[in-house]
């Protein structure tokens, strides 16, 4: 737990003074998302991390979507609280400090605010290839 908050706190301060930061693809109906942070791995070629910042309104919301193949994500939560669910797996509140992963190929069907009254936000990084431009694709209907 003091790790988790300690890395959060860590993401926290880069974010904030990040020129890096615009608009990326990926949102819904109250949802910002901003890629914050893209550097490639120098120890492991091909490979770079990226940094996510996901804020949803009161009641935001993302559509239910993959990311690419290559993707490992780490999210924490650094905000209110955010309501998920990972492939067919229960759907979890996850609240400020609490965190979770994705693996390459998991599907994020539910990923909202969980309040409809209160803002959060969401910090997910990645880890994929350095090729990929895209990091999210809507789950096809």
């Amino acid at each position: 737990m003091i790790k988790s908050l300690a890395f959060a706190a860590a993401l926290t301060a880069l974010l904030s003074g990040s020129a890096l930061a615009h608009d990326a693809p990926g949102g819904g109906e109250g949802a910002k998302v901003t890629l914050v942070y893209d550097h490639k791995l120098p120890n492991v070629p091909g490979k770079s991390m990226k940094g996510v910042l996901v804020e949803y309104a009161p009641g935001g919301f993302s559509e239910g979507h993959t990311h690419p193949a290559s993707a490992f994500i780490y999210a924490t939560v650094l905000e209110g609280a955010i309501r998920s669910q990972v492939n067919d797996g229960p759907v979890t509140v996850y609240s400020a400090g609490e965190s979770f992963s994705e693996f390459p190929g998991d599907r994020h069907g539910v990923s909202e605010n969980a309040s409809k009254t209160k803002p959060a936000k969401l910090l997910a990084v990645f880890v994929v290839d350095t090729a990929e431009r895209e990091l999210t694709f809507p789950i096809k209907k």
